[in-house]
């Protein structure tokens, strides 16, 4: 079996991905931004560089993403992949965002060219929105008001789970056959946000609506969470890119990869329901 790193390991699909490569009898190691506390964990910080020399000792296969509330994807993660390559790290899977691709200037576009160009055996996956979202970013106007806020009018996204996120990550590091690879990721459906209330209406027995904002309402709310005024403006500009139409495409590659088909919708809504119960 693989060492493998989990940079973001305790994030939304950090966590399960951990899970599901323990569960297959592989070494893992989380990466943590403060002392590590076991033989599992290994010391890392993205944004100082504190324990890049060391984090990849011994490590057959990374993944790799930027922590949330940074714009400036490709000088923190760049020299992350400068220093897999260094230590001899065998791969490396790298999951920037659907659309990363339409714009060289673009920092995620830069890391995911620096990874291409690395040397490294590599994979880059962008997903297209979580589901997850609606249980974490979007929850507070859903709890409150029972509204799901957000200024993208009536566009469709094929919004995905995760959970299908990171058990496509488990499969391209652990096999080679799809090494040099780059995969968009989304649900099987695309939906607007009326039928994703619908959804999480049935699922929890509450009237969930959703209500258009102007954009300077939600910027408003991004800021009011504590966001950084760049990372929030970042957010507003992809929330137009939604509103565009740009988010409703489907691919295949979950199933492709996986064998499995994505999660519907209405299964997340399901298994998530208490998070929307007041």
């Amino acid at each position: 079996m693989s060492k493998i790193l989990v940079i973001g390991a305790n994030g939304t699909v950090g966590t399960e991905l951990v899970r599901l490569l323990s569960d297959q009898g592989h070494d893992v190691v989380r990466a943590t931004s403060r002392a590590p506390t076991s033989a599992q964990e290994a010391h890392l910080n993205l944004i100082t560089g504190e324990g890049l020399a060391t984090v990849f000792a011994g490590i057959d296969a990374a993944f790799l993403l930027s922590p949330p509330g940074y714009t400036n994807q490709n000088e923190l993660l760049n020299p992350v992949i400068d220093q897999a390559v260094a230590s001899g790290v065998q791969k490396l899977v790298l999951m920037t965002a659907m659309g990363a691709n339409a714009d060289e200037a673009a920092p995620f576009r830069k890391v995911e060219r620096h990874l291409e160009q690395s040397g490294l055996a590599y994979n880059i996956i962008r997903p297209n929105w979580f589901m997850q979202n609606f249980h974490t970013f979007w929850i507070q106007g859903i709890l409150e008001q029972g509204k799901v806020l957000l200024p993208v009018g009536k566009a469709k996204g094929s919004f995905i789970d995760a959970r299908d996120i990171a058990a496509v990550v488990s499969v391209l590091l652990t096999q080679r056959d799809r090494d040099n690879q780059d995969f968009d990721l989304t649900g099987g459906e695309a939906l607007d946000h009326d039928e994703v209330a619908a959804l999480l209406s049935n699922a929890t027995g509450r009237t969930i609506v959703y209500e258009e904002i102007s954009d300077e309402a939600m910027l408003a709310q991004l800021l009011a969470t504590g966001l950084p005024t760049d990372y929030a403006h970042f957010l507003i500009t992809i929330l137009g890119f939604f509103k565009a139409g740009y988010s409703e495409a489907i691919t295949p590659a979950v199933e492709t990869i996986t064998g499995t088909k994505p999660r519907a919708f209405a299964a997340y809504a399901q298994d998530f329901k208490d998070a929307w119960v007041v």
